[in-house]
């Protein structure tokens, strides 16, 4: 009998594992500290955030961006790496919604947990959510204005939709030029809507006023000495290959000689090798070439001689983008011109930014290419202003491909509530506690606006409340003079897919949370006896 009863070890020494209410209060607790990371960076009046490497150099970076914030930091709480993982996913299918898809989950929780002390089931609160999540985002459609068939509407809600997700970066103070900027950068790629073709190029001195979208591709290069400063009609070959002189190039390769004349002709051989390859590149008919590794005197001199630009070190980024806006392809080899794709463009030519000379490729073969020049008075500005104008052209890219667009400022959020709170009164049994909780959660979003601008958040969010019950769909908070207002007739717009995103994975996030009831945590690996380190 006493054997039957002896314990049966499964896990391995050093594995931890925590069960039942404690694994349960440990998720929360994850999640609730991401949250509440992120929570003040929200809205028009949300505050940023200073980040510190803990590298030697200890770089800092100042954002209010809830994507680059988590990615930043580093997690150890089970719960708290899964709202880190929805919100780097939410970056990279819409670019906005990063920080209210963290504060709806966590929010969320925070009912889930209050329920759980009123003894009702996970599995019941989950199946709560499910219908209410259901009903909200039919509200939410059911809301929608689509001005797609109409250029001249469309383009206004584009103008909204970026006035709104700029409202809450470092471009605010000048959100109407930059969303302008972004607009108009995105309606040039409309029939490719790859962002690719949208170079931002940060140069240090003078104010973020003083930014402006090229149409061209701006290249932070020079040209090379006693080299044409201009071209029309452009051929261009676009290479990653060795232009130093061609020296044998094997690993601790060495060649011993004791006379001088052998040396001589070594350097006579090296130098006939890359004539060869000069001529080489020539024969393809080109008349620019462009080199992501250096190009020393030798070469340069026979470019210069036979009229071709050679612009050398080209960043690896850089002569891909260009690769790609101009037609052409990336090569290393020059036997067979055939075979080698060549760029095209109409005009090359150097302009002057700032005090720094760059090149300017225009009428590219991939016209709708643009350069977007960004000037600040700090690296830490440019950064951020970089940051939020990415945010912006990847939500006009995605409104681009649905073009329904909701209202912003708290309203889309009440609309869902108030639809939730109607399914609940209308749903017998404990699965009405779970609904009415994931209205109370959809009602934190406004109210976190709220606080974030220093507004007494109670009185205007049941204000707001109070205007949607009485017909008033159009109303939300306006943060500017903090009242409830008619945000169509201010201009806040978000696209739909945005909000929809952010409704479905915080609902799938803080589901998957709720779920756990225990955790287990591997033993540590240990460090194996190395010989060779004496160790």
């Amino acid at each position: 009998m006493s054997e039957g009863l002896l314990p049966v070890k499964l896990l391995q020494q050093n594995t931890e594992q925590e069960k039942g209410e404690r694994a349960r209060v440990t998720s929360f607790f994850g999640a609730y500290a991401i949250s509440d990371l992120v929570k003040t960076t929200l809205g028009p009046k949300g505050m940023d955030k200073i980040l510190q490497s803990s590298g030697d150099n200890r770089d800092i970076s100042v954002t209010n961006d809830g994507a680059t914030i988590l990615k930043s930091i580093h997690v150890d709480n089970p719960a708290a790496k899964i709202l880190v993982d929805i919100s780097k996913t939410q970056d990279a299918e819409v670019g906005d919604g990063t920080t209210s898809v963290c504060v709806l989950a966590g929010e969320l929780l925070r009912e889930a947990e209050q329920l759980i002390q009123q003894k009702i089931h996970p599995q019941t609160i989950i199946e709560g959510w499910r219908a209410a999540e259901e009903v909200a985002l039919k509200a939410l459609e059911e809301s929608t204005q689509d001005h797609g068939s109409d250029q001249e509407k469309l383009r206004h809600d584009l103008f909204n939709i970026a006035r709104t997700t700029l409202s809450s970066k470092v471009l605010a103070q000048f959100k109407d030029k930059f969303a302008n900027i972004a607009v108009d950068a995105v309606l040039r790629i409309k029939r490719s809507i790859d962002l690719d073709h949208i170079h931002i190029l940060k140069k240090l001195g003078g104010t973020l006023e003083d930014s402006f979208l090229d149409e061209g591709y701006i290249l932070d290069k020079k040209i090379g000495v006693g080299q044409p400063k201009q071209i029309k009609d452009a051929k261009i070959l676009i290479a990653n290959t060795a232009m130093d002189t061609d020296k044998i190039k094997i690993f601790s390769a060495k060649i011993k000689t004791s006379e001088p004349e052998k040396v001589a002709e070594l350097e006579a051989a090296e130098r006939e090798r890359m004539l060869n390859k000069c001529k080489k590149i020539i024969s393809h008919g080109i008349n620019c070439f462009i080199n992501r590794q250096l190009i020393y005197n030798l070469p340069e001199q026979v470019f210069a001689d036979h009229g071709v630009m050679a612009i050398e070190h080209a960043d690896f980024e850089g002569i891909e983008r260009l690769a790609l806006v101009t037609g052409g392809e990336i090569v290393s080899t020059f036997d067979d011109p055939k075979r080698v794709k060549l760029g095209h463009a109409k005009l090359i030519e150097e302009v002057i930014i700032g005090e720094d000379k760059m090149i300017r490729f225009s009428g590219v073969a991939g016209g709708e290419a643009c350069t977007i020049v960004l000037r600040g008075s700090s690296k830490h500005i440019l950064d951020e202003a970089e940051r939020s104008l990415h945010d912006a052209l990847s939500v006009l890219s995605q409104a681009l491909k649905d073009t329904r667009t909701v209202l912003g400022g708290g309203c889309s959020d009440m609309v869902m509530s108030l639809a939730v709170e109607k399914l609940g009164q209308t749903t017998p049994g404990k699965k009405f506690l779970a609904i009415e909780a994931y209205a109370r959660a959809l009602r934190a979003i406004p109210t976190i606006l709220a606080d974030n601008g220093g507004y007494d958040s109670s009185d205007l969010v049941s204000q707001l409340r109070a205007a949607h019950y009485e017909g008033k769909k159009t109303s939300g908070l306006d943060m500017d003079h903090g009242v409830v207002s008619d945000v169509e007739a201010l201009g806040i717009t978000e696209s739909l897919k945005v909000k929809k995103q952010v409704v479905i994975s915080a609902s799938e996030a803080a589901a998957m949370i709720l779920r756990v009831d225990q955790i287990i945590k591997a033993a540590p690996r240990k460090r194996e006896h190395d010989p060779r380190y004496g160790h």
